[in-house]
């Protein structure tokens, strides 16, 4: 071996020996919290300057995560970390020390979009103690919130669920603190019986080293980031007290609305109501919660941004935002295709309940959908598309036992039409977690259906039909390897109206082989984590004799080796080739396409926080014409933040866009566009513009049988927000939206306000 590898070798041995003989010789290791009197005075402000924080022990330790782990932090970014537990919360005080104040990220934003590219203090608790799921706030240095969970199996982070939490921050001479103020009530664990209360603080450095510090011994060799959450010392007493403390939350809602529909000039809808509704939370203890929603108005202040659609027999899905379900989301841990509550889209009612044990969760829900929306019928080659405008009840009842490394759990799932029939959906799955390197999963889910649509589209009572969802994952992670495989078995008549299922009749093989190869540098960059892979996808039909679909045809097959890299300045980036080859109908010609894509994103500037672009090109499918063609598609989208006269801005830019040529001659042009801008004119108050825009062109063949077609969408949106805290805002907005051809515009106007009693 050449000298200098042994030496690099060595050092890095030392480093590592070094970093691990820190935790464990350190008293204060482990974070511990201090019990407040009842006499003891708090002030939220951010400051740390009441006697109780003189008192209250300093938990310093921290490592770094990020560019490089198993490091200590830079030069004088010292942070401290305390714990104080008042009778109905938990309040952590952070301590963020910088040696260039001056170079300090904190703009004003949105509620969850406090992102990398700013100077923020996390803090991860899992109130349940086995470190499975999280609930995650983070804080940036002017006092803007982000939370949500993180669950440990697939170590995904979910920004959608929003807890009651307090926080405030302020700048000082040599860097910034943070208060926050966790309330029992906004956590969630077991009456009896739990594991110790766990936490991790992590801090955020966006500077060109982008670094990432944390207050546990996490590397990047974990499966999930809350691997080594740990234990707060100090604290049972105050947790013990606080599994009896209940709530009752009543939290009514009015809404004004005024909309008006043209169709080509003629004025269709002209309609003013006023509605009245309103969320209840009850906990009566600990390990229960109780939702009920009357009559909510679920229309969403923000628009849903528009997605490419033109040249795909799937349907797409968008995410969930409304709080009814986002109740203990790591309780119903399923992918979308288990349920999908976005399926729901005009309740009149909606209750749920749900119970956490320290080895066992279940959660139950039930809705009166009044309807609207679509019902997805989905098959090999396409998703088919049903409106459903009748009444429907929408239920879900999960359970889920755990017994240490192993989790098993039960799904039904139930959408019932009255006499247009029902879909019934209930299965098992298991996961087990045998070491620090492996993860296993298995699911099979079974479907009853009697509702289906007629050759009009109408829904009506049809024949039983059954099928069946098996998925096998596994998923494992070493210092070099990464690992990744996932089966699925779906039956041509599996579906699940309570989920997103747009494909049915497959067999699906997905694999990924990730070699991680740690730090590089070539042609003058420098990347603190650098991979090369192998993703590939296989997708071949089951026999279906009553549709006319033979087995084993394949629909889809996609082999995409590349490169991925992480490096400075929050930068992130891959390159691919294109190896893939697709069928777009039963007994049609799979069609070879070939080609390349690139993705880059880096923050250029403190004020440009965020430029991504992607672009892919090569031989591109023309699904409607069962013809091939070469092509492109991609996007640019950019992230600006900063202050205007003391007002703070935010601008979110987005293009994408696709098209396709074939015999010398463009036939398709598919394009979106997406401008968000935000006037913070305080702390509480916005003013948000939302404009949208979607332009599809297709050229049609004539001589095989298919018509042109063309459509333009546009849609503007204006809205006033004052807001406090979590549940007591007032939203004054108008919306214009335009389609053509057709000459169709709907205007809305619309005030919301909401308290909590």
């Amino acid at each position: 071996m050449h000298p200098i590898w042994t030496l690099l070798r060595c050092v890095a041995v030392a480093s590592l020996v070094f970093f691990i003989a820190a935790w464990a010789s350190s008293a204060s290791a482990q974070p511990r919290a201090l019990m407040l009197a009842s006499g003891d005075m708090l002030t939220l402000d951010g400051r740390l300057d009441e006697p109780a924080w003189q008192r209250a022990p300093l938990h310093e330790r921290f490592g770094q995560y990020l560019p490089t782990d198993r490091q200590p932090p830079p030069a004088g970014y010292r942070t401290t970390v305390q714990v104080l537990a008042q009778d109905d919360a938990l309040v952590v005080g952070v301590r963020a020390f910088d040696p260039s104040p001056e170079d300090i990220r904190a703009p004003l934003t949105r509620r969850d979009q406090v992102k990398r590219d700013q100077d923020f203090i996390a803090v991860i608790i899992d109130a349940v103690g086995d470190r499975r799921a999280a609930q995650f706030v983070r804080i940036n240095a002017a006092g803007v919130i982000a939370d949500g969970m993180y669950i440990a199996a697939g170590d995904t982070e979910d920004f959608a669920p929003d807890f009651d939490v307090e926080a405030a921050a302020v700048r000082l001479d040599d860097g910034y603190s943070v208060e926050v103020r966790l309330p029992f009530i906004a956590l969630r664990y077991p009456h009896a019986g739990g594991a110790p209360w766990r936490l991790m603080v992590a801090r955020s450095v966006p500077r060109a080293s982008s670094t990432l510090l944390l207050s546990a011994p996490l590397t990047k060799d974990g499966l999930s980031f809350i691997a080594e959450l740990q234990v707060i010392e100090g604290l049972e007493a105050a947790a013990e007290r606080a599994r009896e403390h209940s709530l009752l939350m009543l939290r009514p809602e009015l809404t004004l609305r005024s909309a008006r529909e043209r169709n080509a000039g003629v004025l269709v809808k002209d309609e003013t109501k006023a509605s009245l509704g309103a969320d209840i939370k009850w906990r009566p203890r600990a390990d229960w919660v109780l939702d009920a929603t009357l009559n909510p108005d679920f229309s969403q202040v923000e628009l849903d941004a528009p997605q490419l659609a033109g040249n795909t027999r799937f349907a797409l899905s968008v995410p969930e935002k409304r709080p009814f379900f986002l109740e203990s989301t790591d309780v119903i841990d399923q992918p979308i295709d288990g349920f999908y509550s976005r399926s729901v889209t005009d309740p009149r009612y909606g209750l749920r309940a749900t119970w956490r044990a320290p080895k066992a969760d279940a959660t139950a829900l039930t809705l009166r959908d009044e309807g609207g929306g679509l019902v997805l019928r989905p098959g090999p080659f396409a998703t088919e598309l049903f409106a459903q405008d009748g009444a429907s009840q929408a239920t879900l009842l999960r359970a889920r036992r755990h017994d240490g490394a192993f989790t098993s759990g039960a799904l039904i799932s139930d959408r019932d039409y009255g006499e247009r029939g029902r879909n019934t959906v209930a299965g098992a799955d298991v996961y087990w977690s045998p070491n620090a390197q492996d993860q296993w999963r298995a699911r099979l889910l079974g479907s009853r259906t009697t509702a289906g649509f007629d050759v009009q589209g109408q829904a009506v009572r049809t024949a039983e039909e059954r099928g069946h969802w098996l998925e096998l994952r596994w998923n494992r992670r070493s210092d070099h390897w990464i690992v990744n495989a996932d089966f699925d078995d779906i039956a041509p008549r599996f579906r699940n109206d309570n989920g997103f299922v747009e494909q049915a009749g497959v067999r699906r093989f997905e694999g990924e082989l990730i070699r991680r190869w740690g730090e590089a540098s070539a042609l003058g960059m420098s990347a603190h984590e650098f991979e090369t892979y192998l993703w590939t996808e296989q997708i071949v039909t089951r026999d279906d004799r009553s549709a006319g679909i033979a087995g084993g045809q394949t629909v889809a097959r996609r082999w995409h080796p590349g490169l991925w890299f992480a490096g400075p300045r929050n930068s992130e980036g891959w390159l691919q080739l294109h190896l893939d080859a697709e069928r777009v109908r039963p007994g049609g010609r799979l069609h070879p396409t070939r080609g390349a894509g690139a993705q880059i994103g880096w923050n250029p500037a403190p004020w440009f926080t965020r430029l991504t672009m992607e672009l892919n090109v090569g031989d591109r499918v023309d699904v409607e014409a069962d013809r091939l063609g070469r092509g492109a598609d991609g996007f640019i989208e950019a992230t600006v933040r900063g202050q205007i006269g003391g007002f703070g801005v935010e601008s979110e830019q987005k293009l994408q866009a696709e098209f396709i040529e074939r015999d010398g001659r463009r036939v398709l042009t598919d394009s979106a566009a997406r401008w968000l801008g935000v006037l913070h004119l305080t702390a509480r108050d916005s003013l948000r513009v939302v404009w949208q825009a979607a332009r599809f062109r297709y050229a049609g063949d004539v001589a095989l049988g298919v018509a042109p077609a063309r459509e333009d969408m546009r849609t503007t949106s204006l809205v006033f927000q004052h807001r406090v805290g979590l549940g007591r805002n007032v939203s004054v907005g108008a919306t214009r939206g335009t389609v053509e051809p057709g000459h169709q515009r709907k205007d809305e106007v619309f005030v919301k306000a909401a308290l909590v009693l």
